[in-house]
């Protein structure tokens, strides 16, 4: 059995030795002894690393050349100084005039993390599968403009009737243009092709649509349920099936909330209205297919805000770097929005105005706006 020398030099084995005071400060001093041992290597490092640093001490220091760092950063701070004092305008202070109006991180539902991405996304999607302005002249035969516009005026009110939400009436339109301007059909069918385009665009949008068998009672029964199944199946082989598309429901959503954090004061909900008004105002007119939905939307912020206040210019950086339009970009859709507004045609379709002349929405169709001067663009 192994065995240890104690330091009378005897000889005990191990396990019976007692564990006496004196046993144990021999054990105690003997793990002191090894311990010391082991770290003597780091102490002699130590000792000679505190002499090397006190032979650097004693050396003359080598001096900081500030000239060349005076050269490097007084010019920069020099031109922020400038900026700041004179107030010139440059890149960083239009950036600086911008609020960010995707800061806001708790609501889920605005996607403020990807919203820029998602708009420059529909900005590009908005440019593919445009109708033809003039759609009208180049293939159908059978209809007219206002045969269109009486459509629209009577599907407004289907809308309202079903209480459907905005975004089902402007996809309906955009529907029905799109296939008019690839599809000749007789004026006796178009009323069907209305309903049929509602009838996918509330299945699209909707999270209870209308059956089908409602919509062929709005018609008082012109049409059956088969006429309705067998023109829905035509509208979607011409999209391929792929119906969706950015309306200027869709960008007026973004713009005004850019317009709402540009304002000093509180959001303005007279003025949603309006700019709802104006660009529903729009879809009766055929002149402004020839204008972007982008463009559409951010004129009617742009003649809302100078219809409710004529004291302050209506557009901003804020809203110039959101809509990506500059004042001078609206100039023609602001005129001609004004004019739908004002009624200079004397368009006699009154749903869209009736509508809103509702107190619920304010009454901002009896709103008018005052001329615009060339100043404003």
């Amino acid at each position: 059995m192994k065995k240890e020398n104690d330091v009378s030099g005897s000889t005990i084995p191990l396990h019976a030795r007692p564990l006496t005071r004196a046993y144990s400060k021999m054990i105690t001093s003997s793990e002191v002894d090894a311990t010391t041992q082991s770290l003597g290597h780091v102490a002699r490092a130590n000792t000679k690393r505190a002499a090397l640093d006190e032979k650097k001490a004693s050396a003359p220091k080598k001096r900081a050349v500030l000239k060349d760092i005076t050269n490097e950063i007084s010019p920069k701070l020099e031109t922020v100084k400038q900026i700041e004092k004179v107030g010139a305008v440059s890149t960083v202070a239009k950036i600086l005039k911008v609020i960010d109006i995707d800061s806001d991180e708790k609501d889920p539902l605005l996607c403020s993390l990807y919203a820029p991405e998602i708009y420059h996304n529909l900005r590009v999607a908005e440019l593919q599968r445009r109708p033809f302005p003039d759609y009208m002249e180049r293939i159908q035969r059978d209809l007219t403009w206002t045969m269109r516009g009486i459509l629209v005026d009577w599907l407004v009110e289907v809308s309202e009737e079903y209480k459907l939400v905005p975004d089902t009436l402007y996809l309906t339109m955009y529907l029905i243009d799109w296939f008019l301007h690839g599809n000749y059909i007789e004026r006796q069918r178009l009323q069907l092709l209305g309903v049929t385009c509602m009838f996918i665009a509330s299945k699209y949008e909707e999270i209870f649509a209308p059956r089908i068998e409602e919509f062929c009672f709005i018609t008082d029964n012109t049409y059956t349920k088969d006429q309705v199944l067998e023109m829905e199946s035509q509208v979607l082989k011409h999209f391929g099936f792929q119906i969706y598309t950015p309306t200027s429901k869709t960008f007026l959503r973004r713009f005004l909330r850019a317009a709402h954090a540009s304002d000093l004061q509180k959001p303005s909900v007279e003025m949603e209205f309006l700019a709802n008004y104006l660009i529903e105002l729009t879809l009766i007119d055929y002149e402004f297919l020839k204008f972007l939905p982008s463009v559409i939307a951010a004129s009617a912020v742009f003649l809302a805000k100078w219809t409710l206040n004529q004291s302050s210019h209506p557009w901003n950086p804020t809203l110039e770097h959101y809509t990506t339009f500059k004042a001078s970009d609206l100039k023609a859709s602001v005129h001609a929005l004004q004019d739908l507004q004002l009624n200079t045609k004397g368009c006699t379709l009154t749903s869209i105005r009736l509508k809103y002349k509702q107190e619920k929405l304010k009454s901002v169709a009896v709103l008018s706006s005052p001329e615009l001067p060339d100043r404003l663009f």
